[in-house]
């Protein structure tokens, strides 16, 4: 899956200059960075919710594409109904709802939930389709530990069995450490460091990410 190069900007500053880029099928990819590196941008144009300057298209034409936006919205119905607007598949909805861990609220009203209940309804949502791409950003920022471990193991069961490529964004090293094969490593709106989670976690190149692995306390104190 290719990636064209692109730059967006806001207002006449250049927040993201991305170069070109190659995603493989059925990789996880980490994407990492301090806030405000750009890693949000970099998913709202890849999913094409925000468009970017020119050139112009960034992904191949005809792929299928999910995007889970930081934000959740929940419908005024129940929480299965609300899954089920992904799929009408009754027992997927019903494997999903378990392995998150909310199939005791499936009868509950989606608007009542909390923002961790919301955030995996969400997900599981999303998941009732088979997608290409699927880009997921900042998925389990509002879940506690528990639910973010079952949320990851979902993540990659579902990479695993639709052969997709998914796109983690990310505020937690730790779990792109557990979770992604590739890591992507942004910094001031500029991919500087890329390629396999344990060759980046251990002799990472540049200074930024030492500096950034050092203050997660994954560094080697360089």
């Amino acid at each position: 899956m290719k990636i064209q190069s692109f730059t967006k900007s806001y207002g006449g500053r250049r927040v993201l200059d991305l170069p070109g880029l190659e995603l493989e099928r059925g990789k996880i990819y980490g994407v990492i960075g301090a806030n405000g590196s750009g890693k949000s941008t970099f998913a709202k144009v890849l999913a094409g919710i925000t468009s970017a300057d020119q050139p112009g298209p960034k992904t191949e034409k005809g792929l299928s594409l999910g995007y889970m936006p930081q934000k959740n919205y929940a419908f005024r119905m129940s929480v299965k109904k609300n899954i089920m607007l992904g799929s009408r598949d009754r027992a997927r909805a019903e494997s999903l709802m378990d392995a998150l861990g909310i199939e005791q609220l499936a009868d509950k009203g989606a608007k009542s939930l909390s923002g961790g209940e919301t955030a995996r309804m969400a997900l599981a949502r999303l998941m009732m389709k088979d997608f290409d791409l699927l880009i997921l950003d900042e998925p389990t920022a509002a879940m506690d530990m528990e639910s973010s471990l079952k949320a990851e193991g979902l993540m990659a069961d579902y990479c695993r069995r639709t052969g997709c490529t998914l796109v983690l964004i990310t505020h937690s090293l730790p779990q792109a450490e557990r979770v992604a094969d590739i890591l992507l490593f942004f910094h001031e709106g500029q991919l500087l460091e890329q390629g396999e989670k344990q060759r980046l976690l251990a002799a990472p190149a540049c200074l930024e990410l030492r500096r950034f692995l050092d203050f997660y306390g994954m560094g080697d104190g360089r």
